[in-house]
């Protein structure tokens, strides 16, 4: 099988890049060894391909600027139009496309066990960047024929991770990290390799899905997960009032404070998603995250 396969070099790129070692692969991105192609701007002509994967795309960034916000739109919509219409120029078009996209696009705080039919009410950049991004996808699919899946993912995890979970680690390996005393608050994650051996599952059927690991683990399970890889204690755990009162200071001290009022709602509330239509439709079996994430 021939794969063209975006954001070859990114997180879960680099898995997906992994687990298709033995097929053909055509990694477009800008660094060695890949295809040099920048999604900000014009592609050169792509070789025929067979399942076109499209993981790349910019996160992991709360955008402060004007610039910093177009900058999300730039890269996850106009960089799909571009991939897009490329695409659409070649004498034989893909059969099977998968987009990589977020859980953000549900544009939710808190909530448990959200599934696929949820609205699309993102406000933020990343969010509503993906919820454009998603419909250009879908509607070329329909348009060429092509069998479109579009995964929704959640929290990632896998060795040497991004975003959030590297702040977590290192906090931890530094020791100022700490948890806030609201018991049971559940995120959904799911693993890298997980999600990369289920787009072999399912890139020839189609559909919309969550992914998660099923178990959905909390804070302190996962803070503690990795205070036990680094050898190191648990995490002090924090009197939320204490924590809340430090948080609406952090709102009048600027970005490089590490607490305001919008983090800690993220880190004290629920949210969860339900993978229970990958399970039924397409054999979806995820492992658990605390059982195999290694940082």
């Amino acid at each position: 099988m021939r794969i063209i396969l975006t954001g070859a070099n990114g997180f879960l790129g680099k898995a997906i890049y992994h687990h298709f070692s033995a097929e053909t692969v055509f990694r477009l991105g800008r660094t060695a060894g890949e295809l040099i192609v920048d999604l900000e701007h014009d592609l050169p002509a792509l070789p025929p391909a067979d399942l076109v994967i499209h993981a790349a795309g910019k996160a992991h960034s709360v955008p402060r600027t004007p610039a910093e916000k177009e900058a999300f739109k730039n890269v996850n919509v106009a960089g799909t139009r571009r991939l897009l219409t490329t695409l659409k120029q070649a004498d034989v078009l893909p059969k099977y496309f998968v987009f990589i996209s977020s859980i953000a696009v549900y544009g939710l705080e808190k909530g448990t066990l959200i599934d696929e039919n949820h609205p699309l009410a993102a406000t933020d950049p990343y969010g509503r960047s993906k919820i454009e991004a998603e419909a250009l996808v879908s509607a070329w699919c329909k348009e060429n024929n092509v069998v479109c899946s579009i995964l929704r993912l959640p929290l990632l995890a896998g060795t040497n991770p991004p975003g959030n979970l590297q702040s977590m680690i290192k906090a931890i390996k530094k020791g100022y990290y700490f948890d806030v005393n609201v018991p049971d608050v559940k995120k959904s994650m799911v693993l890298i390799d997980d999600v990369a051996v289920f787009i072999e599952q399912v890139h020839q059927l189609g559909g919309i899905f969550n992914l998660t690991d099923g178990y959905h683990p909390t804070f302190r399970e996962i803070s503690n997960l990795i205070a036990q890889q680094l050898h190191q204690k648990n995490a002090v755990v924090m009197p939320y009032l204490f924590i809340k009162a430090l948080a609406f200071v952090g709102n009048f001290l600027g970005p490089k404070f590490p607490l305001n009022s919008k983090k800690l709602d993220k880190i004290t509330n629920t949210l969860t998603f339900t993978d229970q239509k990958a399970r039924t439709v397409a054999g979806w079996q995820p492992k658990a995250v605390l059982e195999n994430f290694t940082i």
